[in-house]
């Protein structure tokens, strides 16, 4: 019903549990899936790695009542791009569904609390791994950066550069590294070291 009401969205199909989630996103194609964690047949951390690996390619946001930490990082490693909790205000919700069909990545704050924290317990990691032997300088600053949570038009101020740069920047990262988007990026710079929580 919130999304129905926005004019830049149609709800297209709807489905009661994870296995109908993907049948449903294969035939109906669509941008974006709105992904419950607990349901019947299928849960929703399965139903999320097919859709995303599937013919349907179609990008997924988590919305659950849980913010145990398996589940955040399950549904990030399976292709999530955003994470938001069922009891966050309706404006959140059509902002996340807006940001992620857009290709951007969105978790809610408490859960990006959680990926840091999580990341802080960890034992350190490798200072230079190889895969960020991949990365120009600049494309290396942009990353790190971009972990510490900065949208495009703050990396742009910061280095003195066009959003558009930025843009091209970001998508290098991506495409070297392998990473679906901004959010694997994150986790990616937090695993490797290039960023630790606090820095």
């Amino acid at each position: 019903m919130i999304l129905d009401c926005q004019p830049d969205i149609a709800v297209v199909g709807e489905a009661e549990n994870g296995e109908q989630a993907v049948e449903v996103a294969a035939r109906l194609q669509p941008n974006l899936v709105l992904m419950d964690i607990q349901m019947p047949v299928m849960d929703g951390l399965e139903a999320t790695r097919l859709v995303t690996n599937g013919s349907a390619g179609a990008r997924v946001i988590i919305l659950t009542t849980f913010e145990r930490d398996e589940y955040v990082f399950e549904a990030l490693r399976f292709g999530a791009s955003g994470f938001l909790l069922k009891n966050a205000p309706p404006e959140e919700l059509v902002h996340a569904v807006r940001v992620v069909a857009n290709g951007d990545a969105l978790l809610s704050p408490s859960v990006t609390r959680r990926i840091i924290e999580e990341f802080s317990r960890r034992p350190g990691r490798l200072n230079s791994p190889p895969d960020l032997g991949r990365l120009t300088d600049r494309e290396r600053e942009v990353l790190r950066l971009l972990a510490s949570g900065r949208s495009n038009a703050e990396l742009a101020d910061e280095l003195y550069v066009g959003e558009g740069t930025i843009k091209t920047h970001v998508s290098n990262v991506l495409s070297k590294l392998g990473l679906r988007d901004r959010v694997q990026a994150v986790v990616f710079a937090y695993e490797t070291g290039l960023v630790s929580p606090g820095a």
